[in-house]
């Protein structure tokens, strides 16, 4: 869970719903990643602008909230090496909108944004870097050159930032959050209609039950009904019922027999 001790609880909500928005919707050429054990500190990929000495590279930096956030503008480091008039040789990043021009009502996606332009129109005039400054001014190709260079040495693409860190920090912010599990079970059961199938419990039978009673599982006790059908010695059904009404008949002709001898014998 991402805390910390000095931003207060609102500002952490705040800036929860702002991350949760930049990782769904990036601006354009810019990743954003949050340190999971500390909601103060904002990483971001920023890709360099197409057309400028920096293109084909990619750029991490850091912003660093204080504990007086949002009412004090964040401090920016670049954290890849980069020659750059307002970028000084330890990364700190000199922009108008993170000093005089800072207000609270700022986002993170506006300071990102500015930080991204600052790669396109460099300002040499207020310069951290006074190497780069001077060249841009003096000779703008030589200043190109150094550039180039150190974006393809140090600008080289970097470990992708951990995707879905800040839904997992906002949603232990209470921050949207859902029950993924078991929307996602609502979801299939409402599409396909069909109710899943409980798993049967460990205690009941396992055996599977067939026709006659007899299991799968277990073969039918000798001399049963189903073992002498399987076997084909007994008889077929008519069969039986024909044999049992001849011996219910036997009976009663042998009384009829009784009784015309004894009426022979009267005569």
């Amino acid at each position: 869970m991402a805390t910390n001790e000095n931003l207060p609880p609102n500002v952490i909500k705040q800036l929860a719903k702002e991350l949760k928005n930049l990782d769904e919707t990036p601006p354009e050429g810019i990743k954003v990643g949050v340190n999971d054990d500390d909601f103060s500190t904002i990483y971001a990929d920023i890709e360099g602008p197409a057309g400028t000495p920096y293109e084909n590279g990619v750029f991490r930096m850091k912003l660093i909230l204080t504990h007086d956030f949002p009412h004090s503008p964040p401090k920016g480091y670049f954290l890849t090496r980069i020659f750059h008039p307002n970028i000084a040789s330890n990364g700190e990043i000199c922009v108008n909108a993170l000093k005089k021009d800072w207000n609270p009502n700022l986002g993170l996606r506006h300071v990102l944004m500015v930080v991204r332009c600052l790669l396109i129109e460099p300002f040499p005039e207020s310069a951290l870097n006074e190497q780069a400054g001077k060249m841009l001014l003096d000779n703008y190709d030589e200043y190109a050159r150094h550039a180039r260079l150190y974006t393809s040495i140090h600008a080289k693409p970097k470990t992708k930032l951990k995707t879905g860190v800040i839904s997992e920090s906002t949603t232990a912010l209470n921050v949207g959050q859902t029950n993924t599990s078991l929307c996602n079970v609502d979801q299939k059961t409402a599409i396909s209609g069909v109710t899943p199938l409980q798993q049967p419990s460990p205690l009941a039978p396992t055996a599977n039950i067939v026709k006659g009673g007899n299991s799968l599982d277990q073969p039918p006790a000798p001399g049963s009904t189903a073992d002498t059908a399987v076997s084909g010695s007994a008889a077929p059904p008519s069969v039986t019922l024909k044999k049992e009404a001849g011996l219910h008949k036997l009976p009663a002709d042998k009384k009829k027999i009784d009784a015309r001898k004894k009426s022979l014998k009267r005569l």
